[in-house]
């Protein structure tokens, strides 16, 4: 008898043979940096998108963002691109520095430590960036 399969790794298998089979490029493909080709929303468009504007008395856009930023913490800080998103959108949305260190480090409670340790490496590269595009 043999040891059954992991059908999450097996269905990873076949998407990555899938996407070989249409483009054989992405076999070395990264979303590395992907981040960087989407424009940051400017606030009051972020605000009135996903905002009170439509829900006054509900979230306002900053609040909404840092609760997405915790949740991708939690979840082990896996998406790079989504987290530099999301940090990247909080700042512009009136989200300080300290407000975002303060929701990874919480986070990192539910998360881990290894989480929060990543998603902060990821907000000090957003950081860093726009720091240095000041």
């Amino acid at each position: 008898m043999t040891d059954p399969k992991n059908p999450f790794e097996e269905w990873m298998t076949l998407g990555q043979e899938w996407a070989k089979a249409i483009n054989p490029a992405l076999e070395s493909f990264t979303p590395k940096g992907f981040e960087g080709m989407w424009p940051t929303m400017p606030k009051d468009v972020m605000e009135a998108v996903m905002g009170k504007t439509y829900n006054p008395e509900g979230l306002d856009a900053k609040t909404k963002l840092l609760l997405t930023l915790a949740a991708l913490t939690i979840l082990g800080a896996q998406a790079d691109a989504q987290i530099k998103l999301t940090v990247r959108h909080a700042l512009e949305a009136g989200a300080t520095q300290q407000e975002i260190a303060e929701t990874i480090a919480y986070m990192g409670v539910f998360g881990g430590v290894p989480a929060m340790t990543k998603a902060t490496e990821l907000a000090r590269d957003v950081i860093e960036a726009q720091e240095g595009n000041a």
